[in-house]
């Protein structure tokens, strides 16, 4: 499965989220690194929901890049 990461950089450190796993964390020092966390944490996530019988989510985010002139 291929689920949708939003990467941000704060001012000190990387975060990401996966919006169709509520709850689904990271946070690093750099982008590499909060993107082997975050891969870290989405088969943690789903690890936990098949222990418990549950489904798995289906991916239905999706991502666009808007390009604007700044006035």
């Amino acid at each position: 499965m291929k689920y949708m990461v939003v990467v941000e950089q704060g001012p000190e450190s990387w975060g990401a989220y996966v919006p169709d796993l509520p709850g689904c964390i990271a946070a690093g020092e750099t982008r590499d690194e909060v993107m082997g966390l975050i891969h870290e944490a989405i088969e943690f996530h789903l690890d936990g929901l098949k222990q418990e019988g549950e489904s798995f989510p289906v991916p239905h985010s999706s991502s666009e890049v808007v390009e604007v002139t700044a006035a």
